[in-house]
């Protein structure tokens, strides 16, 4: 090394700031509440050979697709042609973009003394990029043209001059164009803030210096996977499950996978899933390979900071066709269902050798929701969000309750007061899902319920919320939870007219409700062996009836709420047959 390793640490620390700045940046200065409230966005850098070198917190999806969005721009612009100022987009699924067209990349090389020397990227969800429905994507496309304008690796801005004519079609091509393009800028500034970390960098130490530094946290990055990996029994494990529909059809899905662990390889296979979906539902390979990275990271060493090098150990086999690996031109607007049971079919598999790091089966699904039409007051109004849910138990606790899915990161659901203010919408409950399920010794983590009520004179509301049919997994006699439901209140009725898990562009009137469920997460051990006083606080805090108290885990109360000691007895006795080991 010609870099101290105190120097080495100082530009690490450095670049991962820089990143950080561009993550703030992005936010600060973003149209899309979804990119400034919930923070559905991504930022990071990297190496010239299109390798993340640092991140900022954010959507783990959109984290892994960055260097894949930029090799693509590395592969279809000459980087010995690129220029500062230059900024080019994707949001391609089959390629770079990975995820779906509302996901737009922005990448720009960053320069030193004339030398290439690295990228900035990032990658947010734009509320607006045109296609079939407000809000851009949909339950019921059956083709990618249905779901927006897409950006098949272009360039935007030369040499720091937008290019004549492309601002134009987008904004000629989406409903929200104010919204769109002030996304786009925010993105840039994002970018700026990346680039101006990186020259400071070099003009401080040298390029030499950062290009060392890179290739030390690279390799660095490798060596602390393979001695995790080492640590991780070897073996081949198995999982598979289903997918509630495509959207179009009520057929559910077949999934699996097959993983093999060995000291240096992490071999994830997928042979045999269902092919691709003619519904919305469908990812494509890059995505599948980013899913396969975020649940490699949490089971190895989730708080080693991220770079490529962490990620050189797996491999993925997935034939193409099939639901994750779609090809051209099948739609992909709900891609996060199929993409989330990537992660879930190792996550599950992986259980009984890692259940020290990973908690039983959640609700999974981002529960994506969009509310749209235009109102007197505020005009035309897209409101796109996820929600929260249950997460599972695991050994030694109880699930975590109201938190965002695993594919979501570091991300927050919408404020009340934000849906109040900016959307024609009252807000009449937002409370714990306590619904029975995931019982356990320790039980799955409570979901949400959340009401809106429209005020304007009409809505239309889209939502996909998987895991409708089958609900989060238990583990070791723990119960599996509830499922993720959407439920539909015509003004005044106390009853639901409808209870489904995708709904596509329904119309709502005045004084409408629309529920949104998200699931309790799935329960670990036999809930007969569950503390009887951690019952009898349930009961107390009312997320737990008596009746279910007996019931499931074979705890009586008195009538003082206490635990009546010798009827509990009594009761566990019968839950177990008897047989009281």
């Amino acid at each position: 090394m010609t870099v101290d390793r105190f120097t080495l640490e100082i530009i690490a620390e450095s670049l991962r700031a820089g990143a950080r700045e561009m993550f703030i940046t992005y936010g600060r200065t973003a149209q899309s509440p979804i990119i400034y409230e919930v923070l559905d966005m991504a930022c990071g850098l990297t190496s010239v050979d299109s390798e993340l070198i640092a991140e900022a917190e954010g959507v783990p999806g959109f984290i892994g697709c960055l260097s894949f969005a930029v090799r693509e721009i590395t592969d279809k612009f000459e980087p010995s042609s690129m220029q500062p100022g230059d900024i080019y987009a994707t949001n391609d699924p089959y390629k770079g973009g990975g995820t779906h067209l509302s996901d737009v990349c922005l990448v720009s090389p960053i320069f030193h003394e004339g030398q290439l020397v690295a990228f900035a990227a990032n990658k947010a969800h734009w509320t607006e990029v045109g296609g079939m429905a407000p809000g851009s994507w949909t339950t019921d496309s059956t083709e990618v043209y249905q779901e927006g304008i897409q950006l098949p690796a272009i360039q935007l801005f030369d040499a720091g001059e937008a290019i004549p004519g492309i601002l134009d079609i987008l904004e000629a091509n989406v409903r929200l164009p104010r919204m769109t393009l002030g996304d786009m800028y925010a993105g840039i500034a994002a970018l700026r803030a990346g680039e101006r970390c990186v020259r400071q960098i070099c003009a401080k130490y040298g390029h030499a210096a950062l290009r060392e530094t890179i290739a030390t946290l690279l390799e660095r990055g490798e060596q602390v996977a393979r001695a995790a990996l080492a640590q991780l029994p070897a073996g081949t494990y198995h999982s598979e499950m289903w997918i509630d529909d495509d959207g179009l059809s009520d057929e559910p899905l077949f999934v699996c996978v097959k993983v093999l662990v060995s000291a240096d390889r992490f071999l994830a296979d997928f042979t045999g899933c269902a092919p691709q979906a003619v519904g919305p539902i469908n990812s494509t390979h890059v995505g599948t390979l980013v899913s396969v990275r975020e649940i490699f990271k949490e089971v190895l060493d989730p708080d080693f900071p991220n770079n490529d090098g962490f990620f050189r150990p797996i491999e993925v086999i997935c034939p193409p066709g099939t639901l994750f690996s779609a090809e051209r031109p099948a739609p992909t607007s709900t891609y996060w269902e199929t993409g989330a049971y990537v992660h879930d079919l190792i996550w599950q598999a992986l259980f009984p050798v890692a259940r020290g790091r990973l908690p039983v089966g959640h609700h999974l699904s981002i529960c994506g929701t969009i509310v749209s039409g235009e109102d007197e007051e505020r005009g035309p109004f897209v409101l796109v969000e996820p929600q929260a849910g249950g997460w599972g138990a695991a050994p030694g606790r109880d699930g975590q309750s109201g938190l965002v899915p695993a594919g979501d990161g570091e991300t927050y659901i919408m404020p009340v007061e934000v849906c109040e203010t900016r959307y024609p919408i009252v807000v009449d409950q937002f409370a714990f899902n306590t619904e029975p399920g995931g019982a356990g010794r320790w039980r799955g983590g409570y979901g949400l319920i959340r009401d809106y009520r429209v005020t304007a004179e009409s809505a239309d509301l889209t939502a996909t919320f998987g895991r409708f049919k089958f609900p989060p997994w238990g583990a070791d006699g723990g119960a599996d939870g509830s499922a993720n439901a959407i439920e539909i209140f015509r003004a005044g009725q106390a009853e639901p007219e409808l209870r489904t898990g995708k709904v596509a562009r329904l119309r709502l009137a005045t004084d409408d409700i629309a529920r949104l469920i998200t699931a309790v997460g799935g329960g670990y051990g036999p809930a007969p062996e569950r503390e009887p006083q951690a019952v009898a606080l349930d009961v107390h805090n009312e997320t737990l009836s008596p009746a279910d108290a007996r019931e499931i885990y074979g705890v009586a109360l008195s009538a003082d709420g206490t635990v009546d000691a010798e009827q509990t007895n009594v009761l566990r006795q019968q839950l177990q047959g008897g047989d009281r080991s």
